[in-house]
């Protein structure tokens, strides 16, 4: 007789994923725009590191740690000088390879997906739209309505809103806010080392793996999610 199937029980009912870096490929745009807004201030430019660091804080945050030595009335205009870069070309960001089969079978196995990021709203409903991957979230946490990364308050609101304990949580991002972020909240974090910051500084962090492309990722889900 034919082995029969063994239905795996689910170990996460909630999974949240970052968005830049994580789902899309974005970094390179973010950093590209944190220098051209330096540029238009007559400022001295952040080296790439830096301005990838920052990558996953609230914009104003990100841009003060990019940036740290600016007078502080100047940073309203390197924002809008930031936005004016980055919304010139964000039409043109793409998906990761094989993100948005991931997304909608992890949708499909009736898992709950959320994003919490660094975007405002507008910027995460405008991604959601260009990306065509909305549908698929049934709830997000954007840098403008809560507390910025590493801060637990976007993961603690999603998972109250979920009804979902922080063990049946599992958080899913590039950076080290990300992973930070989970372990302040009490959530298990998975790190991919495709995105903005380097492997060697989410290992500190205790990630449950790290997965090197969106291939590796869905693997990982299949096997142990």
């Amino acid at each position: 007789l034919p082995m029969k199937r063994r239905i795996m029980a689910k170990r996460f009912d909630l999974l949240v994923f970052d968005w830049d870096g994580t789902l899309m490929d974005s970094a390179g745009a973010i950093v590209a725009a944190i220098q051209a807004a330096c540029r238009d201030l007559g400022i001295e430019e952040p080296p790439e590191s830096r301005a990838r660091h920052v990558i996953g804080l609230g914009l104003g945050d990100a841009l003060r740690h990019a940036v740290p030595d600016l007078p502080e009335q100047r940073y309203p205009q390197m924002i809008d000088r930031y936005r004016h870069h980055y919304l010139s070309r964000d039409h043109e960001l793409t998906l990761f390879a094989g993100a948005e089969q991931m997304i909608a079978e992890l949708s499909e196995a009736g898992f709950m997906l959320a994003v919490a990021t660094g975007k405002s709203r507008l910027g995460l409903d405008r991604a959601f739209k260009v990306s065509g991957l909305g549908p698929y979230f049934h709830d997000s946490r954007c840098a403008d309505e809560c507390h910025s990364k590493p801060h637990p308050q976007m993961l603690a609101e999603l998972m109250s809103a979920f009804a979902v304990l922080p063990e049946r949580t599992l958080m899913i991002g590039d950076t080290t806010h990300d992973l930070q972020m989970a372990k302040n909240a009490g959530v298990a974090s998975l790190a991919v080392a495709y995105g903005a910051h380097p492997a060697e500084s989410l290992d500190v962090l205790e990630p449950l793996a790290r997965l090197h492309d969106v291939e590796e990722l869905r693997e990982w889900f299949s096997r142990n999610a």
